[in-house]
């Protein structure tokens, strides 16, 4: 049935993208706080890291709106979330991070999972394109 593969993507896209946000928008406030405990010694990266992840979000959200058009766009979203779990997995192995930073970042690998999911479950669906993006 092509409407529920639809909306279990639209939810799951809409969730990640409202939750990413909610995630970091306050850390634009947050230098001063984590200043205390870790000095920020290059602005630049921790602003433009917490940017250019806020605009991802954004992606996500627009995926929400129409999964089947916007499907040739799933697999890079499940290489952004992959990305920073695998990172934070090498950089506990390698004891520059604790433990406790898997924990959080299991929500990423969650969501990679879900997006990877939704893009095989829209693959299946009979009648929707797989291929590029559709022309204008």
């Amino acid at each position: 049935m092509k409407g529920g593969s639809v909306r279990v993507a639209r939810r799951v896209f809409a969730i990640a993208g409202i939750y990413g946000l909610i995630v970091l928008l306050p850390l634009y406030f947050a230098e001063p706080l984590l200043a205390a405990r870790a000095p920020v010694n290059h602005p630049e990266y921790f602003y433009g890291f917490i940017g250019a992840a806020s605009v991802f979000q954004l992606v996500y959200l627009t995926i929400a709106r129409d999964p089947v058009r916007f499907r040739p766009l799933m697999p890079l979203a499940v290489l952004a979330k992959l990305n920073f779990f695998v990172s934070v997995v090498i950089l506990v192995a390698l004891g520059r991070t604790n433990i406790w930073a898997m924990a959080l970042v299991s929500v990423d690998l969650l969501l990679g999972l879900a997006f990877a999911f939704v893009w095989l479950r829209l693959a299946a669906e009979p009648g929707i394109d797989r291929g590029d993006f559709p022309a204008r």
